[in-house]
């Protein structure tokens, strides 16, 4: 790659999941992009901060665009297979995600990555963007650019801007949002002031060595301070295998007096290099100290793990090469995500409302699930509730993300494509993760690409032409519609989600498309499946929204499993039993969930 090079129509700063999305997809389309990255690894979350078993988007039918191809695209390189602990339906090692978006970085011409960037300034005249100034080897370099993109954690590039952002918590008086603090609340309490944003994790990475101890485990030991109450909810052995990852690593990443921080997090949006150091140098620490006390306690089954090579930046091969942030700076958008932007029309599988533009048009570009989770010490925050039962397990109803959020409000060519985007804090909770950042990223990098094409600036593009763009993607294409029947590999996914964009009314309340044929039909075998297997047994509804099968033989040293989907055609089935059926299921079996992910059922 050059040392320097001067200008670029899209210039991408930060390496955050949505920053890399943003730069692939710009250049993927045509536009000559330059991606700046302050570390040595692309990724963010789901790479350098070690976050690798991702929250939300589960389901088929949100396996779209930049998300889902990653996904399919780890699942192809894991001989394990991604079904490895139980927060979340896929696991994968840090490497190896890293490895994949480097090679999706260097199959493309067009894309000029530069690492080891520092930000000095960012240039603007009246409504534009005209150039951004780093520091790189030492040397200083100013690149001109036609759009900017922030792809940061933290919204890095909006102090340098000279307009207001957004940054903790907004009074409930504000928007209305049915979970935020009262402005007398935030006035008046402490709590507000010790806890501007969602609390960061530094990730420490386990290993475990074998499938079970050598010896039992006690069950729900008491930790020294300030771990106390850690395995009290789940007990040691949940405790490790939440995050367990291919080949028995652990990722660390425990809310429950776990290795979350708390303390002085202002630092980390102060601009002093010193405070932030100190800050990151007392989160590292704490991370070690949990670890130490679970390694204590399991009597050599657990051992620090080696994941994070020295190129990564990291300070040692157990610990991340950066912070999970949940949340930092945000623009001032044309619109503003907010909470009740998140939950669904009514109780049960519904979906939220499609947000719509000042033309009237649906502008929504990306689309997330998570139920909404904010980290503080203490007890859990309240939140207004928007989960229901799918597939034999719980999972988040659906929502869209406007355009206009990533469009800065007073600058025609910035655009946020990582949590950076114009949403509220309350709100935040549920759009930070992992695979609808992927998406919004991409949107972004669409929208940077078009206006290239076109000669002009991302705020002027026609939204329906930016969701075109992700649709009909050659490479990954991306759903703007939230289809709770359809699954992206699904022949008929493509026309559903533009018969929507035209005719509203063909998306029911439940997400549910209203047609000729709206059945879903067996998909195709996806990647993720690869380490499925055939059982027979007998399958039978447990009341509560859940499933279980009796199997013809024990498996994993157990006969009865419950069984969970990801599949619109396999949840519908499972809808109708009415009582015990033989079967032949197709699916994953996970021991740790412990669940058998079942893809197709042969009644």
């Amino acid at each position: 790659m050059p040392a320097r090079i001067d200008s670029a129509p899209v210039v991408v700063w930060g390496g955050g999941t949505g920053g890399v999305a943003a730069a692939i997809q710009a250049a993927r389309a045509g536009a000559p992009t330059v991606l700046l990255t302050p570390g040595s690894w692309l990724g963010g979350m789901v790479s350098a901060a070690g976050v690798c078993c991702p929250d939300g988007n589960e389901l088929s039918p949100w396996q779209t665009g930049l998300w889902g191809a990653f996904l399919r695209g780890i699942a192809e390189r894991e001989p394990e297979g991604l079904d490895q602990n139980w927060v979340s339906c896929f696991g994968f090692r840090p490497i190896q995600a890293e490895a994949l978006l480097q090679q999706w970085v260097q199959e493309l011409p067009n894309l000029t990555w530069l690492t080891g960037c520092r930000c000095l300034a960012v240039n603007r005249s009246e409504r534009l963007v005209r150039s951004i100034e780093i520091e790189r080897e030492g040397q200083r370099q100013q690149l001109a650019c036609s759009v900017l993109i922030d792809g940061s954690d933290r919204g890095d590039l909006l102090p340098f801007l000279d307009l207001p952002y957004r940054l903790g918590w907004e009074p409930q008086e504000l928007w209305g949002e049915p979970s935020a603090p009262s402005a007398e609340r935030l006035g008046t309490e402490s709590f507000f002031e010790r806890q501007p944003v969602q609390s960061p994790t530094w990730v420490v990475m386990g290993q475990l060595h074998g499938e079970k101890p050598a010896q039992a485990l006690p069950e729900k030991p008491l930790l020294p301070a300030p771990f106390e109450q850690a395995c009290q909810a789940f007990g040691l052995e949940r405790t490790l295998t939440y995050g367990r990852l291919p080949g028995g690593l652990v990722m660390l990443n425990w809310p429950l007096q776990g290795n979350d921080w708390h303390q002085g997090l202002a630092r980390a949006f102060s601009n002093q290099a010193d405070a932030e150091a100190e800050l990151e140098r007392e989160m590292q620490a704490h991370s070690r100290s949990f670890a130490a006390e679970l390694m204590e306690l399991c009597s050599g089954w657990l051992s620090l793990g080696d994941a994070f090579p020295q190129d990564s930046g990291s300070p040692d091969p157990a610990l991340a090469a950066m912070p999970y942030w949940r949340e930092g700076r945000r623009m001032v958008g044309r619109s503003t995500v907010i909470e009740q932007d998140l939950l669904p029309e009514r109780s049960g599988r519904s979906i939220s409302t499609l947000p719509r533009n000042q033309e009237g048009q649906i502008s929504s570009i990306a689309v997330g699930n998570y139920a909404n989770d904010h980290h503080y010490p203490g007890d859990d925050w309240p939140l207004a509730a928007k989960s229901c039962r799918w597939g034999g397990r719980w999972s988040g109803t659906p929502f869209c993300v406007p355009y206009e959020a990533l469009l800065s409000a007073d600058l025609d060519n910035l655009l946020a494509a990582d949590k950076a985007f114009s949403s509220s804090h309350m709100a935040n909770g549920a759009t930070r993760l992992q695979p609808v950042i992927f998406n919004i990223g991409q949107a972004a990098g669409a929208a940077a690409a078009l206006a290239f094409e076109r000669g002009g600036v991302p705020s002027d593009l026609p939204v329906i032409d930016i969701q075109e763009r992700l649709i009909a993607d050659p490479v990954a294409p991306a759903g703007v519609i939230p289809l709770w029947d359809t699954p992206f590999n699904h022949p008929d996914w493509a026309a559903r989600q533009r018969a929507v964009l035209q005719e509203p009314g063909r998306l029911s309340g439940s997400g549910s498309w209203q047609g000729a044929s709206s059945g879903a039909a067996q998909p195709a075998p996806s990647a993720i499946d690869r380490a499925r297997v055939h059982v027979q047994g007998t399958i039978r509804p447990m009341g509560d929204g859940s499933y279980a099968v009796d199997l013809a033989e024990a498996t994993w040293g157990r006969s009865r499993w419950s069984v969970i989907t990801l599949e619109p055609c396999v949840d519908q089935w499972l809808e109708q039993l009415d009582g015990p059926r033989q079967v032949e299921l197709l699916g994953c079996f996970n021991p740790w969930g412990p669940w058998l992910r079942v893809s197709a059922v042969s009644p």
